[in-house]
């Protein structure tokens, strides 16, 4: 028996964009896009009546914009929701929009002719899939009130913490971070899975809300207690140990076989490679199997490593990929994860 199509409502100002969404989508059995609206007020009304299991949204509309039906929807229904970003100076609504609840972006060409749109055709339904698996952060229990569990012997202190996430992190992150101290004991690198051109100003938003400092990884930064290092989207994050002892931040497009760019494999072995047994890697919401063999060389150095439990992931692919390869310590729900950190430092 076949299952049900995927419902999707597009969301678009632009009857043109609409109609070749609609072309693209028709092409895909697995998908039936059930309606379209022209802006967010009408959206709402839509999802109400619709049911859709993903809203594919714009951002610049008029009545409510793309980030305010986000918002919104959040609050009445969290339903998952695909951004369709005209350009990179979308930048800053993209960022509000994702830490707002929605899944993803797709970045389709400024000019809307055919071919262009073809182009994002494939990246638009391979998201829009992973996003109708998906379940909202805000539709998600979590309970602040439950302790992490204890790893044997954890005791011994971590001189980093390196922490791989992807679809749910940009809500996942600005939940968790700013819940660690000013004073936490060890830098913090991160390899978070988002499109060139948005990670520096989704660590801009992230230091405002945080006690610890948080920036895009530049080549050459110092690694130190108090900094949170976020790899630049489209060049791989690793570690070199300079004479003096200082640890500095690498960028590099090798190694270019890799799916993902940065990647958290890549990160997690450069910093067993460097810090041996005093690494603490984190593996939290995202889809696929990145980090599993970044873990496996962590445990391999003697190093720990923790994953987000099902009951807080928006996607539980990666956690769940190194849960099944036995490479975690313990399983820790979001809102108990910065104590489990603090706990382990």
């Amino acid at each position: 028996m076949m299952s049900s199509p995927i419902k999707v409502l597009v969301v678009d100002d632009s009857a043109f964009a609409r109609k070749v969404v609609r072309e693209m989508l028709s092409t895909h059995s697995s998908i039936e896009m059930v309606g379209s609206a022209r802006d967010g007020e009408e959206a709402l009304e839509l999802t109400a009546t619709l049911h859709p299991d993903v809203v594919i949204c714009d951002l610049h509309m008029p009545r409510i914009d793309g980030v305010g039906f986000v918002r919104r929807q959040m609050r009445l229904k969290p339903l998952p929701i695909l951004i369709l970003s005209a350009a990179s100076q979308d930048a800053a609504e993209v960022i509000e929009a994702l830490t707002a609840g929605a899944i993803d972006v797709v970045t389709k060409p400024s000019a809307l002719a055919t071919d262009d749109l073809r182009s994002i055709g494939t990246e638009l339904v391979n998201k829009l899939k992973t996003a109708a698996g998906s379940v909202p952060l805000a539709a998600l229990n979590s309970d602040k009130s439950e302790e992490p569990s204890s790893i044997p012997g954890h005791a011994a202190k971590f001189d980093i913490v390196v922490i791989g996430i992807s679809t749910g992190g940009p809500q996942a992150l600005r939940r968790m971070l700013p819940m660690l101290p000013a004073d936490f004991g060890a830098p913090i690198a991160i390899v978070l899975h988002m499109p060139v051109g948005y990670t520096a100003l989704y660590a801009e938003k992230l230091n405002e809300l945080c006690s610890l400092e948080v920036k895009e990884a530049r080549e050459g930064d110092m690694l130190r207690p108090g900094r949170v290092l976020v790899a630049q989207a489209g060049r791989h994050l690793r570690f070199t140990r300079n004479a003096d002892g200082t640890v500095v931040a690498n960028l590099s497009m090798q190694p270019m076989e890799k799916i993902h760019r940065p990647s958290v494999d890549v990160l997690f072995r450069s910093a067993a490679d460097v810090f041996g047994d005093r690494v603490l890697a984190v593996v939290m919401t995202g889809m696929g199997d990145d980090g599993v063999e970044g873990a496996a060389w962590v445990k391999a150095q003697g190093g720990s490593v923790l994953t987000e439990s099902e009951q807080t992931c928006v996607i539980y692919g990666m956690p769940r990929s190194v849960n099944e390869a036995g490479l975690s310590d313990a399983s820790i729900p979001l809102d108990a994860m910065a104590h489990a950190l603090i706990s382990r430092l």
